[in-house]
């Protein structure tokens, strides 16, 4: 299962961009586009992790509204962040 999570990237008025995952709630930044998507998707895969760890990656994926209930797939983390991220300039 692969899932694509949004990148909403917008350029600061003191320079560089903010960039947020509002289905995990996730923000970070970066001094270029291409250096804030990587930082994102850095951010995404930590939250994962870390969530995963906690024994609550199901209850955060079910709430940024992945069905992990009905999907008979297993949950590889590596699978859920991918590299062409939908970005939003403003």
């Amino acid at each position: 299962m692969r899932i694509i999570f949004t990148a909403l990237i917008r350029g600061e008025a003191e320079g560089g961009y903010s960039v947020l995952c509002p289905e995990l709630e996730v923000a970070s930044q970066g001094e270029t586009i291409e250096e804030a998507k990587k930082n994102i998707i850095e951010a995404v895969e930590l939250y994962l992790e870390s969530a995963k760890e906690l024994g609550i990656l199901e209850e955060i994926l079910d709430d940024a509204g992945v069905d992990t209930k009905t999907t008979k797939e297993p949950i590889v983390l590596s699978e859920y962040v991918s590299t062409p991220l939908q970005a939003c300039l403003e």
